[in-house]
């Protein structure tokens, strides 16, 4: 049987591989129905419905995409629970004009509940640190695009945004 952080990180690891192979049916063994979906700008959902159906349009036209998650960082408090995970993406596009590639690098702070199902994000925020390549590759929709929004930890750590870093602090004042 796994331990708590064991089941986070396999769930946050099941992210990449349903976004790279387009099983958007994973989502819901990651997500809880109502997700609060934060990618930045205009990338914000409320609902896992509309965030997988957004994701899968958005994904399409991509030949290949990789997510790889990485520096794990978990906080468990009973039912509820908090990580912060890097991760690096690269999105290919072949006959793209200007190049088949986008890469990006980024990390994710999310807030999890413990359902009768397991572990579920029920709040995500993602933030892309650096990127290089075409963003013409992310133009999958016609007159659609997700916001690349650049955003460094240590800014938001200051700022007092990390719900990660709030949950260490609050249990390292107990």
């Amino acid at each position: 049987m796994m331990t708590d952080h064991e089941a986070i990180i396999s769930k946050l690891n099941l992210y990449g591989l349903g976004v790279d192979s387009q099983r958007w049916d994973l989502f819901d063994q990651v997500f809880t129905e109502y997700v609060d979906a934060d990618f930045g700008g205009s990338a914000h959902w409320k609902n896992l419905a509309q965030f997988k159906a957004d994701f899968a349009a958005f994904h399409a036209p991509f030949d290949a995409t990789q997510h790889v998650m990485t520096n794990h960082n978990v906080r468990v408090m009973g039912d509820r629970a908090h990580s912060l995970t890097y991760g690096s993406w690269r999105l290919i596009r072949h006959g793209t004009e200007g190049g088949p590639l986008w890469d990006g690098t980024g990390w994710y702070d999310d807030e999890w509940a413990r359902l009768h199902s397991g572990w579920h994000i029920r709040k995500r925020v993602c933030r892309v640190v650096w990127s290089i390549g075409n963003d013409r590759v992310k133009e999958t929709i016609p007159g659609v695009s997700f916001d690349t929004v650049y955003d460094s930890l240590k800014g938001e750590a200051q700022a007092g945004h990390l719900s990660f870093l709030n949950a260490i602090d609050a249990r390292d004042g107990d």
